[in-house]
């Protein structure tokens, strides 16, 4: 039998299905998870399943049901084409598979279908650019808590995170091009999803501190933060941007704990207020289109920008499949190999 590498890509994962109970399900396991919800496990598991998925679930699942398409959830058939095509411009000496953190095809099922095969090596890209422990540090424990059972252990090697990726930022710089060819913009919004700070600060206690994020290094190079703001610096150099054209923002914050600031609907007010009206906006920290992409920035946050005196909101869309980010990821295992 040929030995071949084994290529495991890993996303966040999506409900089964837009309805009720199947997003109860995703938003328990996902909520439960102890890197997501960094707090004391009882009290935890309490608000989990006591508060949030009982009250949540019914909420949530009109959102998906927005999102949702005949080809069903866009993060799910987006990674199973990326997946394909990866699978394609490799070739028969690799497997490539795909697996969720959450849900399915889940992270076991999917390392079991590598296992199957002859494999020498597998490596594992999380679809997470920039580093965070609640995505792609999951992710990994995940990898590395079923892998731990097997008899025969393969080689391993593990990409944490590629913000300044070539490929990828001008993947990016591409798309964005498209837009402002097409229309006059006078702002551009650089959004992350966002984290409790809380978070930042256990892995680097200099993180949020004056300057921590200036420059890259390898010192702060797995700060999440500093990530954000090296993709923009790249990004914003690809599109010909200087300082003052372009804001960087953190999204999707829950709960009264300070999260990473400033806050992106919050950004929008002040932008308007300043006089920008026509705004390109970008999500580097999705590499497909998702609830995030498509409903919070698409629509929830075009809403508030149109109701607060904006004119022209635009979003850049998601990798999904682009070729030259196919290439990007194919480029990251030739480098492993």
């Amino acid at each position: 039998m040929q030995v071949k590498t084994g290529v495991f890509l890993v996303n966040l994962g999506t409900p089964d299905s837009p309805s009720v109970a199947d997003v109860r399900k995703y938003l328990r396991e996902f909520l439960m998870d102890g890197r997501v919800i960094d707090i004391n496990a009882i009290a935890r598991f309490l608000l989990v399943n006591l508060i949030i998925a009982p009250f949540r679930a019914s909420k949530s699942a009109k959102i998906y049901k927005k999102l949702w398409t005949e080809r069903g959830s866009p993060l799910m058939f987006y990674g199973a084409e990326l997946t394909e095509l990866l699978q394609k411009e490799l070739g028969d000496d690799y497997v490539v598979v795909l697996g969720m953190r959450y849900q399915n095809p889940s992270i076991e099922s999917a390392l079991e279908k590598l296992k199957s095969q002859s494999i020498n090596k597998i490596i594992v890209i999380p679809l997470f650019p920039q580093y965070a422990s609640a995505s792609t540090g999951s992710a990994l424990e995940e990898v590395m808590r079923v892998i731990s059972k097997w008899q025969l252990i393969p080689q391993i090697a593990m990409i944490d995170s590629y913000p300044n990726n070539p490929e990828m930022v001008q993947t990016f710089a591409d798309l964005g091009k498209k837009q402002m060819a097409s229309h006059q913009f006078d702002h551009f919004i650089f959004t992350y999803h966002g984290l409790p700070q809380r978070q930042l600060r256990k892995a680097d206690s200099r993180c949020l501190t004056e300057g921590c994020c200036d420059t890259f290094s390898e010192k702060n190079r797995l700060c999440y933060r500093a990530q954000c703001v090296e993709t923009t610096r790249h990004l914003a150099k690809a599109l010909g941007l200087k300082e003052g054209d372009f804001t960087i923002s953190f999204q999707s914050r829950l709960g009264s704990d300070p999260w990473i600031k400033p806050y992106t609907d919050q950004m929008i007010e002040e932008l308007v207020k300043k006089g920008k009206k026509k705004i390109l906006v970008f999500a580097p920290s999705f590499v497909a289109d998702c609830l995030e992409t498509t409903i919070e920035i698409g629509e929830e946050y075009k809403e508030l920008f149109e109701e607060k005196g904006g004119e022209h909101w635009q979003m850049v869309e998601s990798l999904n499949v682009q070729p030259r980010w196919v290439n990007a990821l194919k480029e990251m295992v030739l480098k492993q190999v």
